[in-house]
């Protein structure tokens, strides 16, 4: 307690901020493999799970441009609990009985979630611009990488808790359960995070939403087909494919990609080690796009060995693994550049839009991940992810590099 308050009010505020990200990033994680696993095993077509997902995707783009712009004018701290709010909600309206969880019940409350969601996302990014100086490069990559990859390590434990919750306590008691220990650190964050966090000095005008950066513009056009290309075989495809293809139950399926997203997320922190940060490196343009050119042979390599019906569980977790790695890193590189590039009056505009990407990114992925997986199966969604990637990585050769000495 003595070591905690002798921290500056800087890093206690982004403890608060990250502490509420943790919190809200697992409820956020379980809730969907609690859909996704709850309503397949209630009858719905791999199309109809991705059509759940569509409201939230679609509010989540709105919020990242419409949630900048107002983080900017009222501050990150209420931009967070507006969001901390929005997935309490949401969690309650899926404790009504089986019978009222249809189609377009399901995709409001999923409404909800995605709107706070981006809410917390885009607080808890846009925060750490405020609380590292411009001229600490260096250390903000590496505060950027924590925070994502701690993010995307507990999202994996929510997989695992959202498994294991269904299995225990249903859907119904897993998402009241869940509903309760977000409400409390809500009323938390209401007391400890600072009122002006992130308020810009002068409050931006409404046209100011749309970046006129063209750094920022083609970083968020990478973005949009990098997270298109994992989700378009990792939100439905694959989980649905485990369950059906191999016969794997709940707990089994929500285990195994909780376990891959936690590795993910462990790599994403470790990131600025793996590009140079220990020689003194800190990433520019180039670096992103290596890195997706990198990652763009992968999902071909999963695809060619399903169609060689080669050990499906062993092509898949190799894969993976693999995967996990070069994705973690593009991800990491991303959201340093984001922030990196970003105006540090009024942070949350500029992250604000290039999360929008991020979210359109996922929706694309989301709904063809549905619809190509029902069509033509796992590999035609993995051939379609390495188009994404070879796209991103194109794209990225547009960013900007460093002067050379």
């Amino acid at each position: 307690m003595k070591q905690l308050s002798a921290l500056s009010s800087e890093v206690k505020q982004y403890l608060v901020v990250t502490g509420n990200y943790w919190a809200f990033t697992l409820t956020d994680g379980a809730l969907r493999m609690l859909v996704v696993l709850h309503f397949y095993s209630l009858g719905y077509s791999p199309l109809e799970i991705a059509a759940l997902f569509l409201f939230y995707e679609i509010f989540g783009v709105v919020t990242n441009l419409f949630g900048g712009y107002l983080g900017a004018r009222v501050g990150l701290n209420r931009t967070m609990n507006i969001g901390l709010a929005l997935q309490v909600g949401a969690l309650l309206l899926l404790t009504v009985p089986n019978e009222m969880l249809t189609v377009l019940w399901v995709m409001a409350a999923q409404a909800l979630s995605g709107i706070a969601k981006d809410l917390n996302k885009m607080s808890a990014k846009s925060a750490i611009k405020l609380l590292v100086p411009d001229d600490q490069q260096s250390s903000l990559y590496t505060w950027v990488a924590r925070l994502t990859g701690s993010k995307n390590a507990l999202k994996g434990v929510g997989f695992f808790l959202g498994g294991l919750l269904l299995t225990v306590l249903g859907f119904t008691g897993a998402v009241l359960t869940m509903a309760i220990a977000l409400a409390l650190v809500w009323v938390s964050s209401i007391v400890l995070l600072k009122k002006d966090l992130g308020k810009a000095s002068v409050k931006p005008k409404f046209r100011e939403i749309f970046s006129k950066s063209p750094a920022i513009n083609a970083l968020s056009a990478a973005r949009l087909f990098l997270f298109g290309a994992r989700d378009v075989w990792f939100v439905i495809a694959l989980p649905v494919y485990l369950s059906a293809t191999l016969g794997w139950d709940f707990w089994a399926v929500g285990s195994y990609l909780a376990v891959w997203v936690i590795g993910y997320g462990f790599v994403q922190a470790f990131a600025p080690h793996i590009t140079g940060k220990a020689s003194g490196r800190v990433p520019d343009g180039k670096s992103a796009g290596l890195w997706a050119f990198a990652l763009a042979g992968l999902p071909a390599l999963i695809a060619l060995g399903l169609i060689a019906e080669l050990s499906a569980l062993w092509v898949i977790t190799i894969g993976l693994m693999l995967f996990a790695v070069l994705f973690a890193v593009n991800s990491s590189l991303h959201s340093y550049l984001i922030v990196s590039y970003a105006k540090s009056d009024g942070v949350s505009l500029d992250v604000g839009f290039y999360y929008m990407a991020n979210a359109m990114g996922r929706l694309i992925g989301t709904l063809l991940s549905g619809w190509v997986f029902q069509q033509w199966g796992l590999e035609a969604c993995l051939w379609v992810s390495t188009t994404f990637i070879v796209t991103a990585a194109v794209i990225s050769t547009k960013l900007p590099r460093h002067e050379r000495a």
